[in-house]
């Protein structure tokens, strides 16, 4: 019954019986890697991810475990006294990106919450302290060292504690100046500030730098934190975050990455594919880190949906919004070759599960929707990529780029410019002896891609969270963009069998608006000509303004004397009825005069853009008939 308690464990639940479901019984992704790592660590037995989704209960999983070879598990052991250590492959990635821009926010992680009640100050120092102490990344600084960036460790570390009284309306420009760039060497990367707002009432403030920590190791923080805070004993850590980071650069460790980069090689053997996604405003050509959000509901009814969808097909509701989320970009775009980028915890041995450092790797999940495929049948084919993906999600995303050799287009990041995130973690709750806690939302605009889409599971449905890139896109755009999403996914789980090319973006608001933008239809004397209902107009109004370009314009009479001296010139040169006449000139008032000209003077005209090539323009000629026409240059740069 080993596994069984394995599988309780994971799930957090008090009993498993042997014919529950992994999934069913609240498994996720990120639970289902977890479960596979202690399987390994306990049972000495090496689970592919898929087995687990085929054999999803205890019974099922129990007989594939029996008949399978031991494999020893390979602890992570601790490393030798040095002066510096290596850095683990996440590390380089996020030290190279705050080399490029050191003053950037963009990798910070801060946080506020609000504590109502008797708050002992002092011991609220002191268990800050006492988690400093007890995890190594917290004192560790970033430097170079012959041409390569190491880490070093510092025993002790002066931390700065500010605690000071202000009032409420003060209390957000202190927020607003507390997130600021960090220095990576100098020790700790770590910031927190206490400000008393009124009598019993106080701001925590907190701010680390990303190489240090991941959103799993916030968590940890917080359950250090609040042990420390009533005084229990923190168990020593068996190993350390500079342990791990040595083994994860070893022998045995980059030997056993072969398999993982052959699979990630081969899924990029072809061109990666740009997604060439409509904005507002042209690409820069450094990006911004400047972001906005928008936020949204899918209600409870189609939260029932997807999970169904994900039942029906053995995936997960993560994989269900991956192909909703693919199908929504397909959309836009029309391609049929799309990558999202998505984050994974990154700690799949069992010895990192205490540490505070930076695990978490990115996956660049490439798949293919297409207009024809049925919704279903892309799910499980979404299903099987990412259950590949995250087989082999050891594989450092940075290795990956570096050895596709990617082009690098500095307005874009390599490989992807989305990423879809289901924030489905279970929260370490924050609470003290009592003192109420509350979250406080810190306004912290900043964003690495073109969009990242945020799913959150919460009562009723799921929450959207899109957050965008200023530089590129409008609020109101961003709104309309995610309205679709939602528009999408409801159509999604009342017609899942449907092929993708039958699901619409727009809502039914949209629709009428459009049709409003194309009722253009008027009533105009038809027997009349173009030229003759424009004279008409010159009658009525002759003084009126008639075109305008720049800061140049005609009148009615202007224009319409114009086109009547070009109109007799053409038809001294033989223009007439049947006659067709090339008309080459940019933009300009002249080119309203020449239209109106050569119909005036019976013809009709074959209006050519001057910047095509020589060989295109002399085909339309001589495919119109206009290349035997009377040539005549006009002013203004045109040829008639």
């Amino acid at each position: 019954m080993h596994l069984a308690e394995l599988f309780a464990e994971v799930l957090g639940v008090n009993e498993v019986g042997i014919g529950d479901s992994f999934f069913e019984r609240g498994g996720h992704s990120l639970k289902a890697v977890t479960l596979v790592s202690r399987i390994h660590q306990q049972l000495a037995v090496e689970l592919p991810l898929r087995e687990l989704f085929a054999r999803p209960t205890v019974k099922a999983l129990a007989d594939y475990v029996r008949n399978t070879e031991e494999s020893d598990y390979g602890q992570i052991e601790p490393a030798a006294a040095q002066a510096s250590y290596p850095l683990s492959s996440a590390q380089r990635r996020l030290y190279v990106l705050h080399e490029v821009d050191p003053e950037s926010t963009r990798y910070n992680m801060p946080g506020i919450v609000e504590l109502i009640g008797k708050v002992d100050v002092d011991r609220l120092e002191r268990a800050i302290h006492s988690v400093i102490a007890r995890h190594e990344s917290l004192r560790t600084s970033f430097i170079w060292i012959d041409g390569e960036p190491r880490q070093q460790v510092h025993e002790d570390v002066t931390w700065e504690w500010n605690f000071q009284d202000v009032g409420e309306a003060r209390a957000r420009e202190y927020t607003r100046r507390f997130v600021r760039p960090f220095v990576l060497n100098q020790a700790p990367l770590l910031r927190a500030e206490l400000l008393r707002l009124a009598e019993d009432r106080y701001w925590l403030l907190w701010d680390m730098h990303h190489i240090v920590s991941d959103g799993v190791s916030m968590s940890i923080l917080v359950s250090d934190f609040l042990t420390a805070y009533v005084g229990e004993e923190l168990a020593p850590l068996q190993i350390q975050y500079k342990d791990y980071a040595v083994w994860q650069q070893g022998t045995l460790e980059v030997e056993r990455m072969q398999a993982h980069e052959a699979y990630w090689l081969s899924a990029y053997a072809e061109e990666v594919p740009v997604l060439e996604l409509p904005t507002d405003r042209i690409r820069p050509a450094v990006p911004s880190s400047e972001g906005g959000q928008v936020h949204m509901q899918i209600s409870a009814e189609v939260a029932e949906g997807l999970k169904r969808i994900a039942t029906e097909t053995g995936a997960t509701l993560y994989m269900v919004l991956l192909a909703a989320y693919n199908v929504w970009l397909h959309k836009y775009t029309g391609q049929t070759d799309i990558v999202v980028g998505t984050p994974v915890s990154g700690r799949t041995h069992g010895d990192t599960e205490p540490l505070i450092g930076i695990f978490v790797n990115t996956l660049a999940l490439r798949n293919a929707p297409s207009g024809d495929k049925p919704f279903m049948d892309f799910v499980r084919e979404v299903k099987e990529r990412t259950l590949a993906a995250f087989e082999h999600q050891d594989y450092p995303f940075e290795e990956l780029v570096e050895q596709l050799n990617v082009r690098r287009d500095l307005s874009r990041n390599p490989l992807f410019d989305t990423m879809l995130v289901l924030q489905n973690m279970e929260e370490t709750r924050f609470e003290l002896v009592n003192v109420e806690v509350r979250p406080v939302e810190l306004n912290h605009p900043t964003t690495k891609f073109d969009f990242t889409l945020n799913v959150v599971e919460r009562e009723p449905g799921l929450q959207l969270t899109l957050e965008y890139s200023r530089a590129l896109f409008n609020e109101e755009t961003v709104e309309r963009y995610l309205r679709h999403f939602v528009q999408l996914v409801s159509q999604i789980t009342v017609q899942p069998e449907a092929s993708i090319d039958s699901y619409e973006l727009l809502t039914s608001e949209e629709k009428q608006q459009l049709h409003a933008f194309n009722d253009t239809a008027a009533e105009y004397p038809r027997e009349g000509t173009i030229h003759g209902l424009f004279e008409a107009q010159v009658e009525k109004t002759p003084d009126a303004v008639a075109v305008v370009y720049g800061d140049q314009q005609l009148t009615y009479t202007e224009l319409n004397a114009r086109a009547n001296q070009l109109a007799w010139t053409l038809r001294e040169q033989g223009v007439g009825p049947d006659r067709m006449v090339a008309i080459m000139a940019e933009r300009s008032l002249e080119l309203m005069v020449g239209l109106y000209g050569i119909l005036k003077a019976g013809g009709a005209y074959v209006p050519i853009d001057p910047s095509l090539p020589a060989e295109r323009i002399r085909y339309m000629l001589e495919d119109s008939g206009a290349v035997s026409a009377a040539s005549s240059t006009w002013p203004g740069s045109m040829r008639i």
